[in-house]
């Protein structure tokens, strides 16, 4: 046995995470695209069951109060809210992360003074965003400006309304300064928008406590939802009574079942419901959030940057120098909880790793990207998958 599979073996033997394993489906097959699709939970197909057969084969329409499914967007957000450093009452589950982009930035623009027509948006963003940054400008007749997040600091000024960043770059993995970001944006007026999706479930985010305003994030990646699970919008509470939200969907009137032709917003975060929750898919990322019961996500981060460490030392010990080249960041406090390849022939790489049973992702034009999900990646599957990277690139 090699040295770095022995390390692994003693590695593994002392993780206090590592009985959280059990909590999922899996099989032999090392899973690095939890950063993508978080693996199933073991407890959500009977819940899932549950709830197709009895709540609605049986109890059908009483389910929505009988089986609490109205008060779910809040009840579940309530559950994430200690994951992402949020007191209760302030998130909402619901619609895509675009569509909570889209209503969070809106909704900063008309909260910020009149007199403030730019928007900055990173540069470096998962596209969409971008995308509906724009639009977001358009709409509201703002400048869009894209800058990368370094950048910021330097472009703030009184015209700046909100800035939209995203807390760990999709695809490299660097992990962004949001306290200090965040700092920087509201000493300049203007409000923070930041997304989560690259970080909520890896590691600390504290969002009451770094003083965001509005936060969005999906819940299919580390939070292990499932495909299509629904996103979240977070609304700071001291900004509650003023969120507008471009969206006024009956389930956040202050009556919904009033059926009133005019709209009286309701109260705090519910503000951010649109219209008829996704029920079936709402509570299967319910019973998903169940696997983080007595789980410190401090925890999870420690074992995060080992687990990269580890990584990136074994590829070393696997590969050829200048093979690959790491474009994930070094420093612990600029990592996520991915590390990112750059290699030349990467699609065909990947292709050929998923062959060979370690299954990760392709960044176009040359990035391979391997995501480390604490709850059930361990430090065997993290030393097989360098060595069959060494393996496969020859």
């Amino acid at each position: 046995m090699s040295e770095p599979a022995l390390r692994a073996e003693k590695l593994d033997a002392a993780d206090e995470l590592a009985p959280l394993r059990s909590r999922f489906v899996l099989d032999d097959v090392v899973y690095l695209d939890g950063n993508s699709l978080g693996a199933l939970p073991a407890n959500v197909p009977g819940r899932v069951e549950d709830v197709v057969r009895r709540q609605w084969g049986e109890l059908r329409i009483r389910s929505w109060d009988e089986s609490g499914w109205w008060t779910a967007p809040e009840r579940i957000g309530d559950r994430i809210a200690p994951l992402v450093g949020a007191a209760p009452g302030q998130i909402v589950v619901g619609d895509s992360t675009s569509v909570n982009v889209f209503k969070a930035l809106v909704a900063a623009i008309r909260m910020a003074d009149e007199h403030r027509d730019e928007l900055l948006v990173d540069a470096t963003t998962f596209p969409t965003d971008g995308y509906i940054a724009e639009s977001a400008a358009r709409l509201t007749g703002r400048t869009l400006r894209a800058v990368t997040p370094a950048q910021v600091p330097a472009a703030l000024s009184d015209r700046t309304a909100a800035v939209l960043l995203n807390h760990v770059d999709y695809r490299t993995g660097r992990l962004h300064d949001l306290p200090s970001l965040t700092a920087a944006i509201h000493a300049s007026g203007a409000l923070a928008v930041w997304d989560l999706c690259h970080s909520a479930g890896a590691l600390p985010v504290g969002l009451d406590e770094h003083g965001v305003d509005l936060a969005v994030g999906c819940t299919y990646k580390y939070l292990n939802g499932g495909p299509g699970a629904p996103a979240y919008l977070y609304v700071r509470s001291t900004l509650q009574d003023r969120f507008d939200s471009p969206l006024p969907g009956w389930n956040s009137h202050a009556e919904p079942f009033g059926m009133s032709p005019s709209y009286a917003p309701a109260p705090g975060a519910l503000r951010g419901r649109v219209g008829t929750p996704d029920i079936l898919s709402m509570l299967a990322l319910e019973a998903a959030l169940e696997v983080w019961d007595g789980v410190s996500v401090g925890a999870v981060r420690s074992k995060s940057l080992a687990l990269t460490d580890f990584f990136l030392e074994c590829v070393a010990a696997y590969t050829e120098p200048g093979r690959v080249e790491s474009v994930t960041p070094g420093p612990h406090e600029q990592r996520g909880s991915q590390i990112a390849l750059r290699c030349a022939d990467a699609g065909t790489v990947m292709k050929r790793l998923i062959d060979r049973g370690v299954v990760g992702d392709f960044r176009h034009p040359d990035v391979l990207r391997f995501g480390f999900t604490p709850l059930y990646v361990g430090f065997a599957d993290t030393e097989r998958a360098a060595r069959v990277l060494g393996e496969v690139l020859g």
